[in-house]
């Protein structure tokens, strides 16, 4: 990991498209900003974890659901 310290109004450059920037510092907090293509998902930690567990869990999927749903499509087709 690289450590870097920064002031309010400082930057960090990361590759050729990504930009951070530290708007404010007070009591504890840093607000930063990043800019960086559309095309680069940005998330908070804690979000983006969510997000890969509802998609591990949506790549496993229910199998009794999908059992039910093929069973719902025969009778359609019959």
């Amino acid at each position: 990991m690289l450590v870097l310290t920064r002031k309010a109004g400082e930057r960090i450059k990361i590759g050729d498209d990504v930009v951070i920037s530290v708007l404010e510092i007070s009591k504890g907090n840093v607000r930063i900003g990043v800019e960086a293509p559309k095309r680069v998902p940005i998330h908070r930690h804690e979000i983006y974890e969510k997000i890969q567990e509802e998609n591990l869990k949506a790549a496993q999927g229910d199998l009794a659901s999908l059992e039910a749903a093929l069973q719902l499509f025969r009778e359609k087709k019959s």
